[in-house]
């Protein structure tokens, strides 16, 4: 279920979303220190972490999906959102560098399309990072955190979900270490707390971050189909002694009335 863009917009608006989006901002650029020339594409609701790829990238754009809404962004000069399908993004093959996805795969119900239609407009040699709200973090269990919809995973089953759809994982970190809590003492001593976990709360993080390679080339499993035996008969030659006799059950069936065979 894709929660409403207006309600998204509201919470990166407030105190406890600016900070999470410095700390989801800072995991994004180590893990892309670079993308210079490059056309990166947010898909879901991106915007708040696109902002340090625009004046480095060839172009950047925020699409966010029919059942979410959509908002202009940035607030100032040109927009770059659209409101789009997700399952037919309107561009052509191969043609985005890097693609980013926040709040998105755990809100669409169908997936693997996403994900397939993602492969299909990703350059060969594209990369993808995927952030998604885990299952032992809080961040996945309190409904004032925008992680709160849809459906968490674990690092492991998010990665075997990219790979079940021709993505290769590469580097996986974590982020939002810090309960979802609008407290002043809390959120000052945040990034102090994010240090902390990145070290020592590994499984506690409220979201995965998995940066994943376009695979080109899909294995497909070989179906063999089991050899028919084939039954040849064997030919017996009758000697001369067995002529004008007929076998033992032929004989067996001649005298199922209790006759006696003929002589």
């Amino acid at each position: 279920m894709w929660t409403d863009v207006l309600d998204l917009n509201e919470f990166y608006s407030t105190t406890l979303g600016q900070m999470t989006g410095r700390l989801l901002r800072a995991r994004l650029r180590e893990v892309w220190p670079n993308v210079r020339g490059e056309t990166v594409l947010g898909l879901g609701y991106a915007a708040p972490f696109l902002r340090p790829f625009m004046d480095e990238a060839e172009r950047v754009m925020a699409f966010m999906p029919a059942q979410q809404g959509v908002v202009r962004w940035p607030r100032e000069g040109r927009n770059h959102t659209a409101l789009v399908d997700e399952l037919d993004l309107p561009l052509a093959d191969r043609s985005v560098d890097r693609v980013l996805l926040v709040h998105a795969v755990e809100c669409t119900e169908q997936v693997r399309p996403m994900l397939r239609e993602i492969w299909r407009v990703m350059a060969d040699g594209g990369k993808l990072i995927t952030v998604a709200p885990t299952r032992t973090g809080l961040w996945s269990q309190f409904d004032r955190s925008p992680f709160y919809q849809g459906h968490p995973y674990s690092t492991g089953q998010l990665a075997a979900l990219l790979r079940a759809n021709m993505f290769a994982p590469m580097r996986q970190a974590r982020a939002l270490y810090m309960p979802p809590t609008h407290s002043r003492l809390a959120l000052r001593m945040a990034p102090a707390v994010e240090r902390f976990g990145q070290r020592w709360l590994g499984r506690f993080a409220g979201v995965s971050v998995i940066e994943a390679g376009k695979q080109l080339y899909a294995g497909i499993a070989e179906r063999h189909t089991p050899e028919l035996a084939v039954v040849r008969p064997k030919l017996r030659i009758a000697s001369s002694r067995d002529s004008g006799q007929l076998p033992g059950a032929a004989r067996n069936a001649h005298n199922k009335d209790g006759e006696a065979p003929a002589s």
